[in-house]
């Protein structure tokens, strides 16, 4: 099975004080557990990125980038996928969605990815099976 790996579900497993850190914990070990391939985009990491640094520093970069990164297989997003997400952002008139959302979905229907690992609702309105079910 291959699953998508939103930013939320990053963060929420790093940051301690985060809503669903404990649950988000489980499920990254339940998944390092099978043989699920686990698939995030470029787009994804900047964000993670960025919010890591942003909040808590270079240390929080590095152990992303050195210890959860390398378990990622990374989708990078060209110009083709990138012009398609765009086009959506501009036309769906929702302030709620953004390109990295959009770029998302994209990647997930092109590498016929049902599951996406996230703590938003945004992937399940899309049609994505959102795991873990925290509802």
């Amino acid at each position: 099975m291959k699953i998508f790996v939103d930013t939320s579900a990053f963060l929420a497993m790093l940051v301690r004080d985060d809503q669903f850190h404990d649950l988000a914990k489980n499920e990254w070990t339940r998944i390092i557990d099978t043989d699920a391939t686990m698939i995030s985009s470029n787009y994804i990491v900047v964000e993670t990125i960025a919010l890591l640094q942003r909040r808590f520093g270079n240390d929080a970069v590095r152990l992303f980038t050195s210890d959860v990164q390398p378990l990622i297989t990374l989708a990078w997003v060209d110009e083709k996928t990138h012009e398609s997400a765009l086009n959506v952002v501009k036309t769906i008139n929702q302030r709620i969605l953004s390109l990295v959302d959009c770029t998302s979905f994209e990647i997930m229907r092109q590498l016929g990815i049902e599951h996406v690992f996230s703590f938003d609702s945004h992937s399940s309105d899309q049609g994505f099976k959102v795991i873990p079910n925290n509802k």
